[in-house]
């Protein structure tokens, strides 16, 4: 009781309204949420490892954020990611520059298979699970974190078809948030998703100029 307290205590500003947006009391947490999203999508694109630390705050964030909305799995998903994140860290920072690890590169046709298989029972547990836990949406709630925890796991590995899975994801995000009320996120994901349409495009352009001879996270 006292750490859950001690951690009630800790979180209370960022839950703390600063206006209203159409319905939706924006919080510390969503606002900045907004931000640091905006900066981790920008760098992802840019190809730079500094998406990483900018992208564990905004786990942070949105981890509040979607706790107080009742959308649990994102909740859940924001732990996941800020534990995937450390490890894309590390992954990316391996490169001469610190910065970047390799070039990007294409995801193997199994790879996508077997992230595609897995989605199916990961997507029907999960919405057993968040049905039982009297989640606002179940079952979008869970597709979204099978879409994400792919997309997560082609972006530390760099290869370019994480794009593809952040734009699914972020289809299914957008009217989600806005009928939940959060309008300002709803607004953050568009944004989200029009840059990840310029980030597929960018990867696509730098694994058609990278060497063949230089697997993505494979050491020299």
């Amino acid at each position: 009781m006292a750490i859950a307290d001690t951690l009630g205590g800790l979180v209370e500003p960022l839950n703390h309204q600063l206006f209203l947006l159409g319905n939706d009391a924006v919080t510390w947490a969503e606002l900045l949420g907004f931000a640091t999203g905006a900066v981790c999508v920008w760098l992802c694109v840019r190809a730079t490892a500094w998406n990483f630390p900018v992208g564990i705050a905004n786990n942070v964030f949105f981890l509040v954020l979607f706790w107080s909305a009742r959308l649990y799995a994102d909740a859940a998903l924001q732990v996941v990611f800020l534990l995937l994140a450390a490890h894309g860290w590390l992954r990316w920072a391996r490169g001469r520059d610190r910065l970047t690890a390799g070039p990007v590169g294409r995801a193997p046709a199994r790879t996508l298979l077997v992230l595609l298989a897995l989605m199916v029972p990961v997507t029907a547990g999960l919405t057993l699970l968040l049905t039982r836990a009297h989640d606002s949406a179940p079952f979008w709630d869970a597709l979204t974190t099978a879409l994400s925890l792919a997309a997560q796991w082609l972006l530390n590995a760099k290869q370019v078809e994480t794009w593809y899975f952040w734009i699914a994801a972020d289809l299914v995000y957008i009217p989600l948030y806005a009928a939940k009320g959060l309008q300002l996120t709803a607004v953050v994901y568009t944004l989200f998703l029009g840059m990840c349409l310029i980030g597929l495009r960018a990867w696509r352009r730098g694994a058609a100029t990278a060497r063949p001879a230089a697997p993505v996270g494979v050491p020299a």
